[in-house]
């Protein structure tokens, strides 16, 4: 890391700390789970170009797999968190064979279709409990000794895992195997012409990012001990969208800023009802024609060295 980027990290991690003697932990578990959410779509947008609109298929099956094996089978709620990445890696591996097939936006609507379909089968199937969900999945007890009843017990755990998704997406882009990505998404055919092979680069990127939006989904059904269609709709796959270009498309630290401007609104914003929807895209609106390149993109370029700002990637 950089000298601004390790102080910037060092400055979010002692904030994230002392948040929840001042805030409500449980709404700083949900800001914590969309970002990690939003920063595992980044990964495939920002550095690889590829915009999914099937990530809430990950996310939410990964939250019925974790709720149902803690609860139906008794399993620790590590476990239950590594079923639903297994999840999230098992189907973004078939989901994204099929997608990586095509570009732009036929991409974009193969990823809606089958996203789509993992939908319709939660909807149908006996063990997701339907328009119901799983409810009253227990917390457990983590490795067998932290109670995650326990709210400052399950806060540190999420945040653990956060930062633990946070810095893997920050190694992935600062690797040989990011600048891949990265010219892949620049210039496919000139990254071609050098001899790799850009459908095995973008698939690995799709799996990855599939896996961390799995451990996202998967910790978020323990914070609310609850997993429900809400996480699995296309809904969902928007809002991450949203929250990605908000904070910063191709900025490490944008989706975290994202995730917590979208998830402050809905909470606070609750009292408005069906408004919050047309708040959220006014909203929205204003960000893209006063904040083209999000929020941390546009501080970048302000203030940050010349050429510091994303153009559509850049983990600086």
């Amino acid at each position: 890391m950089d000298r601004a980027t390790r102080i910037t990290f060092l400055a979010m991690v002692a904030l994230l700390l002392v948040a929840p003697y001042f805030l409500y932990p449980v709404f700083l578990m949900k800001v914590l789970c969309f970002a990690l959410f939003a920063c595992a779509f980044n990964l495939l947008v920002g550095y690889v170009g590829l915009l999914s609109f099937g990530h809430a298929a990950f996310f939410g099956s990964a939250g019925y797999v974790t709720a149902y094996t803690v609860k139906a089978w008794g399993l620790p709620p590590e476990l239950g968190i590594l079923l639903g990445a297994a999840t999230g890696a098992a189907l973004g591996l078939v989901i994204g064979w099929l997608a990586i097939r095509r570009q732009g936006i036929y991409f974009a609507m193969i990823t809606l279709a089958l996203s789509q379909i993992v939908f319709f089968y939660a909807v149908q199937a006996p063990w997701t409990g339907g328009e119901d969900g799983i409810q009253s999945v227990p917390r457990g007890h983590l490795f067998g000794i932290v109670d995650l009843h326990d709210p400052m017990a399950m806060y540190l755990t999420v945040l653990a895992l956060f930062l633990a998704g946070f810095l893997i997406v920050y190694r992935i882009i600062h690797s040989p195997f990011g600048q891949v990505l990265k010219a892949i998404r620049e210039n496919e055919p000139r990254t071609i012409s050098l001899g790799y092979e850009t459908d095995r680069y973008k698939l690995i990127a799709f799996v990855l990012s599939a896996t961390l939006a799995g451990v996202a989904g998967g910790t978020k059904s323990l914070v609310f001990q609850l997993a429900s269609l809400t996480d699995v709709q296309w809904q969902m796959s928007g809002e991450v969208v949203l929250m990605t270009l908000v904070g910063g498309l191709g900025t490490i630290f944008g989706p975290i800023v994202g995730a917590a401007v979208i998830v402050t609104m809905q909470n606070y914003l609750a009292e408005f009802g069906s408004w919050v929807t047309i708040i959220q895209g006014a909203i929205f609106v204003v960000c893209v024609l006063t904040f083209r390149r999000g929020i941390v993109g546009e501080i970048m370029g302000r203030f940050g060295p010349k050429g510091a700002a994303p153009t559509g990637g850049g983990g600086h």
